[in-house]
């Protein structure tokens, strides 16, 4: 994209609409990066969600970094949804870009928005969700069917964090000859992975030894994230190496099942559960040696990439894409329908793969890619600059 280093008379006005703040996910996570970086001499960011609840995460950065909450209730009520929508807008003033990522409900959203005469409407796609996609019953495929049409008759740019997210807001790959249409990789801050630390600190924080082996894991307890699988590969590589640990970082409605399956199998004083934290890069440099995403579908998992900054060994299930495979002699694939025996077998190369990398090395081929927030954050600058450019 042609670089416009033209400086706006006053700044452009975008309103990102993500549904919620409360959690710190990947997309939340990589909102929260874009914020830190985006250039707010030139552009005013406001969030719209759709809940009442406070985000005890972000609240306090969010309001430093100038950024306004607009809220628009109940979108599960196409015609109140709508009104809300209107009166959001009448309230907080005109934007110039609207910047939706709610996925299919996207299609509905940029239709409001054409209707409130917003000339500039951009969808942004974070995960494939095809798998369960295929599974929905007729009803959600008629809905599927509408907000596809809607994205393509009222999306004047999109992107997705990888081909597959594409695919499966649009429903096919159509969209690689349509010039609207582009992939946008998710960067993440470097720059995190430069802090010094202490290793020994880390691990004390969480009760862990200093010569055991971790398994890692950050996510949401969710059931696409597949925890109950890992509470099994554990089991199995205790019988072969007893210090070695699983460290959950993360929180969900899930956790509670899943700290009492550990303590049923017997491996609870080896599963170690952290809670949210906003201390990602840390926890996976000083108190992780593998991460494990044994994922049943995803977009593009940001802590896939953190880990390969970190240094780290990964081992993924192959439904996610190969899109994050930046540090290609750091990952092991598997797939889901394979026997315990060959994801503890990963575990244990692992060791050996870890050994063969330096972080710096690491932080140096990521540094060149296009998952360095910096290079995210100046694609979308150019691209709303572009957008604004254009004559109405």
């Amino acid at each position: 994209m042609t670089v416009l280093n033209q400086k706006p008379k006053q700044k452009i006005k975008v309103l990102h609409v993500v549904g919620q703040m409360g959690n710190r996910g990947g997309l939340e996570s990589w909102i929260m990066q874009m914020l830190r970086h985006i250039d707010r001499d030139r552009f005013q960011i406001d969030l719209m969600v759709h809940v009442t609840d406070d985000f005890p995460f972000f609240d306090a950065e969010l309001d430093s970094l100038g950024v306004k909450i607009v809220r628009c209730l109940y979108p599960q009520k196409p015609w109140l949804f709508a009104n809300n929508f209107k009166q959001a807008l009448q309230e907080h003033g005109s934007y110039d870009i609207i910047h939706s990522h709610l996925h299919q409900f996207s299609g509905y959203l940029l239709r409001l928005a054409h209707q409130q005469k917003i000339r500039h409407r951009i969808v942004q796609t974070h995960s494939d969700t095809s798998p369960l996609d295929r599974q929905a019953p007729w009803y959600r495929q008629i809905y599927f069917g509408l907000m596809r049409y809607w994205l393509n008759r009222y999306t004047t740019f999109g992107v997705g964090v990888s081909r597959k997210a594409l695919k499966a807001l649009l429903g096919n790959e159509n969209w690689q000859s349509d010039p609207r249409w582009q992939v946008l990789y998710c960067g993440i801050d470097l720059e995190l992975f430069r802090q010094p630390l202490d290793r020994l600190s880390v691990r004390s924080e969480f009760g862990i030894p200093i010569d055991a082996f971790v398994i890692g894991h950050v996510g949401r307890f969710v059931p696409l994230k597949n925890h109950e699988l890992m509470l099994k590969i554990l089991v199995k590589v205790l019988e072969k190496e007893p210090n070695t640990y699983l460290l959950f970082v993360g929180d969900g409605p899930l956790r509670q099942a899943i700290a009492t399956k550990a303590l049923e199998m017997g491996i609870d004083s080896n599963v170690m559960f952290a809670g949210s934290q906003d201390q990602v890069p840390r926890i996976m440099q000083g108190a992780m040696d593998v991460l494990m995403l044994p994922s049943s579908f995803e977009g593009l998992p940001l802590v896939g990439l953190e880990a390969q900054a970190a240094g780290l060994p990964v081992i993924l299930s192959d439904v996610v894409t190969e899109e994050v495979d930046e540090i290609k002699t750091l990952i092991q694939r598997i797939n889901l329908s394979e026997p315990i025996a060959i994801w503890v077998d990963a575990v244990l190369n692992s060791r050996q793969i870890k050994q063969q990398h330096t972080q710096a090395d690491c932080l140096a081929i990521l540094e060149k890619s296009p998952f360095n927030i910096i290079q995210n954050v100046k694609y979308l600058q150019d691209l709303y600059l572009k957008l604004m450019a254009i004559p109405a």
